[in-house]
């Protein structure tokens, strides 16, 4: 069964890691609020004033000077498709939404200090792919998730108009969850006849025997760090910091269904006579106790840290204009290791490397309160080509924003849309045999997504 282990290892490694398949790179969410959407996410020198200095850079808050409420959602909508080089056969991501929450409450206290609160999703993940009974890469996932859900108290400080620090203590919650299924073809008959596999014996490839998933949660703690400068009043420099997180799911579940394939052995093998049903055979395995049973399980993912520098210049009183680096530790993806209570353990190597990502801005007011943005993001991926997976099919990507603000008194509304385009990037639905990777196809993928924010200012 180690081929089985070893797909359930690829599986938790991303799944540890998307609210949907479009964000930053890896499994990174950076759309925490429609205003600076709009702008591509180039904040941490001038965010947006609705609060989401809490994530963007908390040292903004003690710089804007009025209580505020926000809140605000992003539905992100994955598309694509792989297609396999020898068939031609083409495989549909599901078209489902999937909604990204953010909330934050900011406080003036005194007259330098700033105390915040913030709700946001940095890390996520959400794949799945249409008719699992026969996407050719069910074997390594169908369907995977993540939602790593921050909670951020925050207090920011300036100690003139020109200079201050912020610092957030993230409490946060991680769900994973995988979805896959077992290939009978690949596996061996019995430990006594080492290297007969089913397929050997007949089994066509891509026979479904099993359908399993693992499930679980933890819960972590961390940092966001932040310090904004203001040379001048039309020149800033911000910096930020968020410290990684490592996840450790102690008392994971993992539990699975047998599918009956209906063969039986075509020849006798030592005791068992020709013609014995494989299914019998199997059935022991899911039992309680069983190696494919339910049980518990156990696994390790960082959530990585990353650091971001920027700046803004603001020519006159109606344009302003961004730009961003932010680098990500994705290398600390080096390896996963995942224990199953049953006695199956496994070591799979990741190898994800850094990226660093550029981020351009630009905010127009055009009237009293009326603000229309837009921006462009780059990235690289993080995925070597041995790790690009139905789990996590990224590649290098260009997107695009745009977005409009308006000002109602007291309230402000905001709305942003961005555009993934993403290199075509060839990977693989097939797992790995014996340590050799086989990329069998290319993949496409694309993204929209919908962000919308109210905020309130008393």
């Amino acid at each position: 069964m180690r081929n089985v282990v070893l797909a359930l290892v690829l599986g938790v490694v991303v799944t540890a890691g998307s609210s949907s398949e479009a964000r930053a790179q890896g499994f990174g969410v950076y759309e925490h609020g429609a205003c600076s959407m709009a702008m591509a996410g180039a904040a941490v020198a001038s965010p947006c004033d609705d609060g989401s200095a809490i994530f963007f850079n908390p040292a903004a808050l003690a710089m804007q000077r009025e209580t505020v409420l926000g809140i605000g959602a992003t539905l992100i909508g994955p598309g694509g498709d792989f297609i396999n080089d020898t068939t031609g056969a083409t495989y549909e991501i599901a078209d489902t939404y999937q909604p990204v929450p953010t909330g934050y409450f900011a406080w003036p206290l005194g007259k330098n200090s700033t105390l915040g609160l913030g709700l946001f999703a940095p890390y996520g993940l959400t794949t799945e792919w249409d008719a699992p009974d026969t996407f050719e890469g069910r074997f390594l996932a169908y369907k995977a998730s993540l939602a790593a859900i921050y909670i951020q108290p925050t207090w920011s400080y300036r100690f003139n108009d020109r200079f201050s620090i912020g610092v957030g203590f993230d409490f946060s919650r991680t769900d994973l969850e995988l979805n896959q299924r077992l290939d009978l073809s690949v596996q061996p008959v019995s430990a006594s006849i080492p290297g007969l596999t089913f397929g050997q014996l007949g089994v066509p490839p891509q026979t479904d025997f099993g359908d399993i998933q693992i499930k679980g949660h933890a819960y972590q703690f961390g940092a966001n760090l932040g310090v904004l400068m203001r040379p001048s009043d039309r020149f800033s420099v911000g910096v930020r910091y968020m410290t990684k997180q490592t996840v450790k799911v102690d008392d994971g579940e993992f539990t699975s269904r047998q599918i009956l394939t209906g063969f039986r052995l075509p020849i006798a093998l030592g005791p068992l006579p020709a013609g014995t049903p494989v299914d019998a055979l199997l059935a022991p395995q899911f039992a309680e106790g069983g190696r494919l049973g339910p049980q518990a399980g156990k696994t390790e993912v960082t959530l990585p840290d990353q650091f971001v520098v920027g700046i803004a210049i603001t020519p006159n009183d109606r344009f302003k204009v961004l730009f961003d680096y932010q680098w990500v530790n994705w290398s600390l993806f080096d390896e996963l290791v995942i224990d199953l209570e049953n006695g199956l353990t496994t070591v799979t190597d990741e190898n994800y490397e850094d990226t660093g990502g550029l981020r351009f801005g630009a905010e127009y007011r055009v009237g009293e309160g009326t603000f229309v943005r837009g921006g462009y993001i780059w990235h690289p991926p993080a995925a070597p080509d041995e790790t690009v997976t139905p789990l996590l099919p990224e590649g290098e990507r260009n997107e695009f924003t745009l977005g409009l603000g308006q000002r109602f008194g007291n309230f402000q509304f905001d709305f942003a849309y961005q555009r993934l385009n993403q290199d075509d990037r060839r990977g693989r639905t097939i797992p790995e045999v014996n340590g050799v990777v086989v990329n069998n196809g290319v993949y496409k993928f694309r993204a929209n997504l919908y962000g919308a924010a109210l905020s309130w200012r008393f």
